[in-house]
Formats: structure tokens, C-alpha cells, sequence
């Protein structure tokens, strides 16, 4: 595969809605644009970011379908396959594999949350289902199903085609230190999430990647490529002008990144679906006012 192995910035794309709440596939052409033309260097979608767990199953269809298609050729895109059970992520993985995906990334079943035995049954059947190489997410709870590294080396030992994983279980730093010294050669790399929050200390420990939203994909992609370039002073200075905003994104989840969106113009509407907290107030307006104008110059669109 020409885009293997995978590294640097992957965005996760959030799923756009008009104010009414319904699927706004324009706003979604717009965002996959958009985050090529800021320099992401792949696209996630959709995945906790994306609100992929209060769409529909036609809309989570479609959405890959629209990425694929748009993806294809231009950058790396990994499809969005967690599912309530094995089946489940099953179809929804063939179903990417037919759409252009070139990788899908899963949680474990986030509503029964399995034993490791139904964790490895879960994975072994993405595996036989398509070629295409897993990511295993490793997300904390209420939501996610926590493995230990240990678990996670075994995992990748065993089953053909994980060949990533991403870690988001704190401390995520540890985690992935972990990760990578009990998956070795199996993996072709640990990615980080948790917004990109410790992507600086991920590096440091060996981290090939990051998995942030996709509302400032040049500002992440400017302190990715500084640091792989060796200008650590450079990365550094970078991010501590990006930390205020993944503070607040840290807040306000899902909103805050849509908000981002639409004040630059990428969507309409920052309708959410599911919502962490209340809707913005005045207060929190203001401040996402001053963090924008630090950070605006670093914008490339």
C-alpha cells in the first residue's frame, strides 16, 4: 500500500449538520477539503470526534463513502469501524474496504465491554474479514474498553493485520512507552489521541503519529513536522500557542471544534448531536475570541 507506513497527522473529521439536525454532506465535502488543503497528513472518520455513535447506520455508510471517494489517491484515509458487536464492525469494515478506506480503526464493543477473550474474538473477526491493516483504539471509560499493554502486545502478536494502535488511555504518555515496548515489530506504530494534548511527550517516546479533530490541521501538522525536522524549540513554541484551544476543546468537546469550523468557515452550522456540556455561553465565546486571535496567524487557509 502507497501510503504505508502510516505517520504524522491524521485528523478526525467532524460530521457536519444543518441546524435541524440533519446530515449535511456538503459540509462534510468541505471538511474533508479543507483539512487536505491545511496539510493533515490523513483523515479519520467517523470515529468519537466525528459523533459517529449518534448517527444512523445509513449515515455512518454514507459518511464513508463520501471520505473514501474524496480521499482516494489524495490522502491516507482510515474508516471509522467500531461496533456493539463483532458483526457489526464486520459489516461496517467491508463496507470501507469497498468505499476506498485504507485502514479502519475500532474500538472493542463499547456497550457490552468484553473480557480479553471477547476482545480477541472481536479483532480476530475485523482481521478475517478484509485486508485492509487495523488500528486498535484504546480508549478510557465510560465510553472505550481500557487494555493493558500487555493485552494489546498480544493482540498484535496474534492477529494478522493490527498494525496500529491508538492510544488515548491516561496517563496516554505511559501508555504508549508501554505500548510500544510490549508490541515491538508487530505494530507498525503507536499513535496518539486524546486531542493531541501530549503529542510532544508521544514523540518523544517514540509515537509515529497523532489523531487530533480537524479544526486547525496546519497548526498540529506545523508542530509534527518541526519536531520531525529536529527543530524541537520550534515544535515547542508552536504547540504552547495551540495548548489554550485544545484546553478549551478539552471543555467543550465536539462543540468546541465545530465552533472553530464555523468561524473559519468550513461549515454552515455547529449543530451537534451530542453534546458534552450546555450550548456555548457569552463567556465562552470570548474566550475562544482571544485564543483564535493568538493563534490566527498560523493558519494557512
Amino acid at each position: 500500500m502507497a501510503w504505508r507506513p502510516f505517520r504524522g497527522v491524521f485528523v478526525i473529521l467532524a460530521t457536519p449538520f444543518s441546524d435541524d439536525g440533519s446530515l449535511d454532506e456538503d459540509g462534510l465535502r468541505d471538511v474533508v477539503e479543507f483539512s487536505i488543503a491545511a496539510g493533515a497528513h490523513g483523515l479519520v472518520s467517523p470515529a468519537n470526534a466525528s459523533e459517529f455513535s449518534a448517527l444512523s447506520d445509513p449515515e455512518r455508510l454514507r459518511v464513508i463513502e463520501v471520505v473514501g471517494r474524496m480521499a482516494r489517491g489524495r490522502l491516507p484515509f482510515v474508516a471509522g469501524v467500531s461496533g456493539v458487536s463483532a458483526q457489526v464492525a464486520v459489516w461496517l469494515a467491508k463496507h470501507a474496504a469497498d468505499a476506498g478506506a485504507d485502514a479502519v480503526i475500532a474500538m472493542p464493543p463499547y456497550i457490552s465491554k468484553p473480557p480479553a477473550d471477547g476482545v480477541r474474538a472481536y479483532y480476530q473477526a475485523l482481521s478475517g474479514a478484509t485486508e485492509l491493516p487495523i488500528f486498535i483504539q484504546n480508549y478510557p471509560l465510560p465510553v472505550g474498553v481500557p487494555m493493558s499493554a500487555g493485552l494489546l502486545g498480544q493482540l498484535a502478536h496474534e492477529i494478522e493485520r493490527v498494525d496500529y494502535i491508538k492510544e488515548e488511555v491516561p496517563p496516554v504518555t505511559h501508555s504508549v512507552s508501554a505500548d510500544i515496548a510490549a508490541c515491538g515489530d508487530s505494530v507498525e506504530g503507536v499513535f496518539g489521541g486524546a486531542a493531541g494534548r501530549f503529542m510532544l511527550d508521544e514523540m518523544s517516546r517514540g509515537a509515529v503519529g497523532t489523531m487530533p479533530a480537524c479544526d486547525v490541521p496546519e497548526v498540529h501538522a506545523a508542530v509534527w513536522n518541526a519536531w520531525q525536522a529536529g527543530d524541537v524549540s520550534g515544535a515547542r513554541e508552536v504547540f504552547n500557542r495551540l495548548l489554550p484551544l485544545l484546553n478549551f476543546e478539552m471543555l467543550h468537546s465536539v462543540q468546541g471544534y465545530k465552533e472553530v469550523l464555523r468561524r473559519r468557515g468550513v461549515i454552515r452550522s455547529a449543530h451537534v448531536r451530542t453534546a458534552a456540556t450546555g450550548p456555548l455561553d457569552a463567556h465562552d465565546h470570548a474566550e475562544l475570541d482571544a485564543i483564535l486571535s493568538d493563534i490566527s496567524d498560523l493558519w494557512s487557509i
